[in-house]
Order: structure tokens, then C-alpha cells, then sequence
């Protein structure tokens, strides 16, 4: 079976319209959500009223066959369009639907495989990380959020390009600014290919072929030495939060 990687976690269409992502969860062979992704659903309704979907992704277990696994993940895109929709949830007349159906690299957990990922902003998301890093102190650490690379590569997908402009811009206009980007990953206890300092290192080469200073700059691979949640990762959403690259503010 042939895979592809898909780092999806919180993502930039623009530079400063960040979007978060929900992941809603099936039974096997079902159209509708189950029971807790009910829940999840009708909370996130009430929470994000002012919510609109850009993006919306569907995946399926690897029981059966690939066409057949990429039809039930497309009625399963169309299901959770249609019940965001019955509640009021604005959909991009342009939302971008993807069917990966099995062609992804699955959990173990075949029940973690049976999913919709949505993508979404809301107007409340007009903060940009532009503005969080210039109110940033010394000493404080920053996620790059959205800056997320082809799978085990150090190249960023080209989705992710708005994060590095965005922090081009920033160092540009604070000349006092002097940073170390961290890289990080997850799922395994060795880096083997040393990717978070690859990556780390990518985000510095960035910044120094646009003309950033090299004095201002450095950069670290911590490998998953430090992880926000214990390895082994029980659940997408935590391997998501721990394959990260941050920014530490060494001086303002």
C-alpha cells in the first residue's frame, strides 16, 4: 500500500487567518458519527457559532477495499457537511474536500482510522501570530503553529509558507529581536534522522537566505525529549502536539 503523510494540525490559508481543526470519529462502516463525537459536535456547535469550514478531509480504516474505503469516506465528508450546515455552521462555498480514505499512515487503533477532520477559522481568529511574537517577553516560548512539513522530510508544505513569512516579517520589523528556533517530534523515543533539528534548521536557512542576521539566530533539535504528552501518544491529537517546532525569544 502506498501512503502519504499528512501533518494536519493547525494550518494558515493566510497570514493572519489561522485555522483550528476538529476530528469527529466513526463506528465501522458508519455514516453518522458516534456517540462521543455527537457530544464533541454539538459542544464545538455551541462554542464556535461564528465558525466557518475551509476544509474538510475524510479517512477510513483499512478493512476492505481502497475504493470502496474512498466511497464511504466521501458519504462520510458529505454527512458531517451536511449536519454542520443543518446547524447553522457557515461551509466556504469553495471548501476544499479531500477523500484520503485508506491512503494515509493509519493508527494501530483501527477505530482512531474511521474519522472527518475539519478545518475552520472564526472571526474571533484575527490575532495573528505576528502580533502574539510582538508581545512575546524575553524568555518566552512560542509555538509555530501551521508550520508543518512533508512526512519524516524538513521541507515545509507549501500551505505552511505563510508561518515563515509571517515570522520574516516580524524579525524584520523588530531588529532587536534575537531568537533560537526548537524543533520537536513524536510517536518515537530516538530521532533517528535527527528531523527536529533538520527541521529546526530549515526555519533558520529560511530566515538567513531573506536576510536575517545570523547573530540573531540559532536553532536546537530536541528529538522528543521534551513532549507536551508522554510518549506512546494515545490519540492523533497528542502526536499532533508533540511533532511541533517553537520559537524561544532569547532577547527583545
Amino acid at each position: 500500500m502506498k501512503y502519504i503523510f499528512f501533518f494536519i494540525s493547525v494550518l494558515f490559508t493566510s497570514v493572519f487567518h489561522p485555522q483550528e481543526k476538529v476530528d469527529v470519529y466513526f463506528d465501522f462502516n458508519e455514516l453518522k458519527v458516534n456517540a462521543t463525537s455527537q457530544s464533541l459536535l454539538q459542544n464545538w456547535i455551541k462554542n464556535n457559532p461564528t465558525a466557518e469550514i475551509c476544509q474538510i478531509y475524510g479517512y477510513c480504516d483499512t478493512v476492505g477495499t481502497n475504493a470502496y474505503n474512498k466511497k464511504l469516506a466521501t458519504e462520510r465528508i458529505r454527512s458531517i457537511e451536511k449536519f454542520l450546515k443543518s446547524n447553522k455552521i457557515a461551509v466556504k462555498r469553495d471548501v476544499q474536500k479531500v477523500v484520503v480514505g485508506e491512503d494515509f499512515e493509519p493508527s494501530i487503533n483501527q477505530s482512531e482510522n474511521r474519522r472527518v477532520t475539519f478545518l475552520y477559522s472564526t472571526k474571533e481568529d484575527s490575532k495573528s501570530y505576528a502580533s502574539s511574537l510582538n508581545a512575546a517577553e524575553k524568555g518566552q516560548y512560542l509555538e509555530l503553529k501551521g508550520l508543518n512539513f512533508f512526512g519524516g522530510k524538513d521541507i515545509v508544505l507549501p500551505k505552511s509558507i505563510p508561518v515563515l513569512e509571517e515570522l520574516l516579517e516580524v524579525m524584520k520589523s523588530n531588529e532587536n529581536l534575537k531568537i533560537e528556533v526548537h524543533g520537536h517530534i513524536c510517536c518515537f523515543t530516538v530521532d533517528t534522522e535527527d528531523l527536529s533539528f533538520k527541521r529546526a534548521q530549515a526555519v533558520y536557512d529560511y530566515l538567513v537566505k531573506n536576510g536575517i542576521a545570523i547573530d540573531r539566530l540559532s536553532f536546537k533539535g530536541f528529538g522528543s525529549t521534551m513532549p507536551i504528552f508522554p510518549l506512546p501518544e494515545k490519540s492523533e491529537e497528542e502526536r499532533v502536539a508533540n511533532r511541533r517546532v517553537e520559537i524561544f525569544v532569547r532577547e527583545k
